[in-house]
């Protein structure tokens, strides 16, 4: 196959939604129906002890929440799909911004009955701001739910986006018939036995006046959904591709992932319409991703997939031109030449070596501490890909060590885990303690938990009074000396030794920025 065969068939996105709206059920089935696994792991059945295929992390299984991105390919259709499922948890919302840069387009997870919910709405900024397609998905419909044309004015008021449903729902709750499917003009019917496989009965029917629809779902369904989908074909324009590619307009699927339904029909019409990998933008210039060359970023580190060998793994997200096994490649921020010998593809946390990856695949590169987050990898051009954001953190703590005799595993173990990217880490300039900050409270407790379990570390925390970190710079020697010597007992370095202001009232801030007028105040660290 060709370079540009491959990239054609390629569709790399993301599974973004709310807390507990059945992302990493939604992204178990896709799997299912792709074949990458055989029976799904409900993600809180105590039946199946095997856990969801996505939730790897120990805390992930005790908790019941995904905390880091989770990447899995598998082929379908002729295609090659690479899932990214997301930490849905606003605490761990960064992670999920960052994979956002990384993906071509996005499947957002809606529950039925709650509508849309505050990290919906964020998450949905992010993709308008990098224009990236979305499809919505509302799940949840084996439970009683919202009204249909309610959930579909919800979604267009409150993500701002028109939408277009190509998926209707028979009924909801107890009486949950099925889903219509309005791009094949067919039927898949509710039966609730079959939601561990991939197995889903389907009527074909091309006319809904045919007699032979009431046969299957009742003249009284039949009857409501003849109404409705003439409801939708009459207020609806005509599914536009190049509007949903432009990000311009979401089309809509209904169904219930943990039964299985409405899952192969958003898979089957996905494949058919979501983008293969989309040019991607640098300081100097677009990389398209039919170019030669190879040229790719790192938009997540992950330490301890196996916590048995203390590895870390760079993902690097492949832009444009052939990624091949064993071949020199720059790594542009240090200047050196790197090549690998054992690049891995995944399947979660299982891992297999590949020889070559093309535009769109996500690589798993071993990692001895090289790597940051947005480093770049070309075959010589020095490019800096951008948009891959590190924000200012909001919650503050100073880290104790807890067992003087474990200082090192401390030490090794915050360094890592910070160059993931799960939190910010400041010295104090004052009196040289560690400040650990982040963009949520759940995060000290994964720290924690991770320092002790993966380290074999054993930490506390002890308040500080922050309202916010701003990394500053400026072309004004003297004032950034001056502003530096007025303000030291504020300020701290962060780990790659830049200067952070640690404005401890929001009045503070707003006087440091209005007095240190040549000083610039930056609230996220890529500038």
């Amino acid at each position: 196959m060709t370079q540009q065969e491959e990239i054609i068939r390629r569709r790399t996105f993301a599974v973004i939604a709310h807390p507990d709206a059945g992302k990493t059920t939604l992204t178990e089935k896709l799997l299912l129906f792709g074949g990458a696994i055989h029976v799904a792991g409900a993600v809180k059945s105590n039946k199946i002890k095997k856990g969801a295929t996505s939730d790897f992390m120990e805390i992930e299984r005790q908790r019941g929440i995904s905390v880091a991105t989770a990447v899995m390919g598998f082929e379908y259709g002729g295609r090659k799909i690479n899932i990214l499922d997301t930490p849905g948890h606003e605490d761990f919302a960064e992670d999920t911004y960052r994979t956002l840069s990384a993906v071509d387009s996005v499947i957002i997870v809606i529950d039925g009955a709650k509508g849309v919910e505050a990290q919906t709405r964020k998450l949905m900024n992010v993709c308008r701001m990098r224009k990236t397609p979305v499809i919505v998905f509302i799940n949840k419909l084996d439970r009683p739910s919202k009204e249909p044309f309610d959930l579909l004015d919800e979604v267009e008021k409150e993500l701002q986006i028109r939408v277009r449903p190509l998926a209707f729902p028979i009924s909801n709750g107890p009486t949950f018939k099925g889903v219509y499917n309005l791009y094949e003009k067919n039927l898949s019917l509710f039966t609730s036995d079959e939601r561990l496989t991939a197995d889903a009965s389907t009527a074909e029917i091309a006319d809904l006046a045919s007699p032979e629809l009431d046969g299957y779902i009742g003249s009284k369904y039949a009857e409501q959904l003849r109404q409705d989908v003439e409801l939708v074909e009459g207020v609806y324009d005509a599914f536009d591709r190049d509007a949903y590619l432009r990000g311009e307009l979401a089309p809509v699927f209904f169904g219930s992932a943990v039964n299985n339904f409405g899952v192969r029909e958003l898979l089957e019409c996905f494949i058919r319409i979501a983008p293969s990998p989309r040019p991607a933008p640098t300081e100097t210039r677009e990389v398209e991703a039919a170019e030669a060359k190879m040229t790719g970023f790192v938009f997540k580190i992950h330490a301890n997939m196996d916590p048995n060998h203390r590895d870390r793994i760079a993902f690097l997200k492949i832009c444009s031109g052939t990624f091949e096994r064993n071949r020199n490649y720059l790594h542009v921020r240090s200047g050196k030449q790197m090549k690998f010998s054992s690049p891995t593809a995944f399947m979660a946390e299982k891992k297999s070596v590949i020889d070559f990856a093309f535009p769109g695949d996500i690589v798993g590169l071993h990692d001895t501490g090289n790597f940051k987050i947005g480093d770049t990898f070309t075959e010589g051009e020095k490019l800096k890909f951008t948009g891959i954001p590190s924000f200012a953190p909001e919650q503050f703590r100073y880290i104790e060590n807890a067992d003087p005799l474990k200082f090192k595993q401390l030490a090794k173990g915050i360094d890592q885990l910070m160059d993931e990217g799960v939190a910010q880490l400041f010295t104090s300039a004052l009196n040289g303690r560690k400040i650990i900050g982040t963009v949520g409270a759940l995060q000290f407790e994964v720290i924690q938990y991770r320092l002790e379990h993966e380290y074999g570390a054993a930490c506390r925390w002890e308040p500080i009074s922050i309202h916010k970190a701003c990394w500053i710079d400026s072309d004004n020697a003297a004032q950034l000396a001056d502003f530096k010597r007025r303000k030291h007992t504020n300020m701290a370095t962060d780990k790659h030794g830049r200067d952070v202001f640690l404005a401890d009232t929001s009045y503070a801030l707003a006087l440091a920025q209005e007095n240190f007028k040549d000083i610039r105040f930056h609230f996220t660290s890529e500038f």
